[in-house]
């Protein structure tokens, strides 16, 4: 199956969990990637991992480095001859009881999540073809449910959320559509950053997946589906990849 044969994909936060796994996923399909994130050892790790039709071009950058942004993706239209598709995964996560809760906390996970989302939007929304270009950002399940002591990172996705809904919208009458996917929890290196003494388990018990944690293949293959011609008719509705948790 080479969906994406022909097709230019921007990936960011692609030098581990769902990111790498999209990348590979994509290239596996025929797609030519341009992979950035801001760990130069992870992404050579995953572009060496990332086997198929297709072929992985990387930069580093910061999300959060407005200047950065435009240039890296400049340089992904320069050395892929043009993006069709943008896949904003990049993001941080962590726990933040609301006693403990900084202005800091919040501004980074801000930046990160949110700002660097739209800048990547912005830019490359200056060279995705109308009636073709997809933009895939990734937000999560805890965007419109309940997450105790994770009210920042909530807020951060479903800002995500909403701008991608909003952008869906907008960008209609160019033909141009926007897809949020919400995963539930997947096992990646983000995750495993989450302290468990700070979470609820007595509540999180009772809205965990029916099939279990996500492996990073399962919400990369949303994605492909998402950012894929057979996705064609969806735009602007959150895409949940939650496992039932929600049911």
């Amino acid at each position: 199956m080479n969906r994406f044969s022909g097709t230019n994909v921007l990936v960011t936060g692609a030098a581990s969990g769902i990111g790498a796994a999209t990348v590979r996923r994509l290239v596996s399909e025929g797609a030519a990637v341009f992979a950035v994130d801001r760990d130069e050892e992870g992404l050579s790790e995953t572009a060496a991992s990332a086997l198929g039709s297709g072929r992985v071009e990387t930069a580093v950058v910061d999300v959060t480095d407005e200047a950065a942004v435009a240039r890296v993706v400049n340089d992904a239209v320069t050395r892929l001859g043009g993006i069709e598709v943008l896949i904003n995964i990049a993001g941080i996560q962590r726990t933040t009881p609301i006693e403990t809760l900084t202005v800091a906390d919040m501004r980074e996970l801000f930046e990160v999540n949110m700002i660097g989302t739209m800048v990547f939007c912005r830019e490359a929304l200056r060279h995705l073809p109308e009636q073709v270009g997809v933009i895939v950002n990734i937000a999560s399940t805890a965007a419109d449910h309940g997450n105790p002591y994770m009210s920042a990172y909530a807020a951060s996705k479903g800002a995500v959320l909403a701008f991608s809904k909003t952008l869906a919208a907008e960008l209609v009458v160019r033909g141009i559509r926007v897809v949020p996917v919400s995963p539930g929890t997947t096992v990646t290196p983000l995750t495993a950053n989450v302290v468990p003494g700070d979470l609820d388990f007595s509540y999180f018990n009772r809205v965990r997946s029916l099939l279990g944690p996500a492996d990073p293949d399962q919400i990369a293959a949303a994605i492909a589906f998402a950012a894929s011609r057979d996705g064609s008719y969806l735009t602007g509705a959150e895409l949940r990849v939650d496992g039932g948790s929600h049911t």
